[in-house]
């Protein structure tokens, strides 16, 4: 794209593309089918972008480089709720209504991703979103509390500008569905950035062999963090490789470390603590990447399980609930720590390089760098380590 364009143009070098699509792998397990949250059967995904204006911030006017994600854990979430937790890394950003599911240990609502300061609007749309189909919450029902995640776009957006409106929610909300997942410059993840780099939406997935049950792991991450000396890519500190190739293009500073929210999905029967832990794990293939979860940085992640429905209304006394045994979890947290740092890297391969407000410009990741890099050092790796005593690995097919 030109300087002064907030929409992309094609790239000269190497067209934006998948981890995977480079011939770059992460871990060991396999995605999905489609390396996605969506793999996840009953899990949506809708998407509403704002790009509009250039130049110099005005604000309320613009430029603004922003929007909204939705995630819908199933397809009537009021009714058959889902069993949730979470894990809060570090707390310098907001993941509102996660004090529920933390007590609960179950999701009811939709779940947003959108930017610091339009947290409130989301809530507002997400209760109208939900009163319209329910007309009885708050009524003969309890209320609810909606799930809005956010990170700081205010590099490239005008984020006082308020610019996410509820028709922008609802949009998102509606457009929900399974299958392949937009990433990059899309949605929530519209004005974010990754360590110096262009960021934003990101997804990937791993399906467990049958042996080890079978269950598929989604993640699904608002990528807004890090700085770019510190990025790893299988290990790889290819940020450090590449600090010094584009050291004009850091201008952000330290102070502005950023974000991340993550969500997984997985169709394992997993209990609320069960999914505390597993969110944990999420937050080691974050540092993965190169995070160490800064002062002022939200490292927050929600999980859910799609195994065990909890219905709002019942006759009955008890609920029964399938439940995979503590010591069988390994295998699910490997999954999730591969899933996390791939859908981060699917984010940063995926994003186009964008210009923002007062000329502020996000390079996207050089992908042929990337896979130059990535190739010379897997030339000088085992070709075939032997895993086959590892306890979780070597029932990788």
């Amino acid at each position: 794209m030109t300087p002064q364009s907030g929409r992309p143009a094609p790239n000269k070098s190497t067209p934006r593309k998948r981890l995977r699509a480079l011939g770059v792998s992460i871990g060991h397990f396999r995605p999905g089918r489609l390396n996605a949250i969506t793999d996840v059967e009953g899990v949506a995904v809708g998407h509403s972008t704002i790009i509009k204006g250039e130049g110099q911030r005005v604000s309320g006017k613009g430029p603004v480089r922003t929007g909204v994600t939705a995630i819908l854990p199933a397809d009537d979430v009021y009714h058959d709720r889902v069993v949730g937790g979470a894990f809060v890394l570090n707390g310098a950003g907001e993941l509102a209504g996660i004090t529920q599911v933390m007590e609960w240990g179950l999701i009811e609502t939709p779940i947003l991703l959108t930017n610091s300061l339009a947290v409130g609007t989301c809530s507002e749309a997400a209760v109208k979103y939900m009163t319209e189909k329910h007309p009885e919450i708050g009524v003969t029902e309890d209320v609810v509390l909606p799930l809005v995640g956010e990170c700081d776009d205010s590099w490239l957006n005008d984020i006082s500008g308020r610019h996410v409106r509820q028709e922008h929610v609802l949009e998102a909300l509606r457009n929900a569905k399974e299958g392949a997942v937009a990433e990059g410059n899309v949605g929530g993840g519209t004005g974010m950035m990754t360590c110096d780099f262009k960021g934003g939406i990101g997804t990937s997935s791993r399906k467990l062999p049958q042996v080890l049950g079978g269950y598929t792991v989604g993640v699904l991450v608002m990528s807004n963090f890090g700085n770019m000396a510190d990025l790893r890519v299988d290990g790889l500190p290819i940020g450090r490789m590449l600090s010094q190739k584009y050291a004009e293009l850091k201008k952000r500073g330290e102070e502005n470390y950023g974000s991340i929210i993550a969500v997984l999905a997985t169709d394992a029967p997993l209990l609320a603590h069960q999914l505390n832990r597993l969110a944990k794990r999420v937050g080691l293939g974050i540092g993965k990447l190169g995070s160490y979860a800064a002062h002022g940085s939200g490292e927050i992640i929600l999980a859910f399980s799609t195994a065990n429905r909890v219905p709002r209304k019942t006759q009955k006394m008890v609920y029964r609930m399938k439940i995979l045994i503590d010591k069988r979890m390994d295998p699910l947290y490997v999954a999730a720590i591969e899933a996390t740092e791939e859908a981060i890297l699917n984010a940063l391969c995926m994003a186009e390089p964008m210009t923002g407000i007062n000329g502020h410009h996000a390079p996207s990741l050089p992908l042929d760098d990337l896979k130059a890099v990535y190739d010379s050092w897997k030339e000088m790796e085992p070709s075939n380590p032997d895993l086959s005593r590892h306890p979780v690995y070597r029932y990788r097919v």
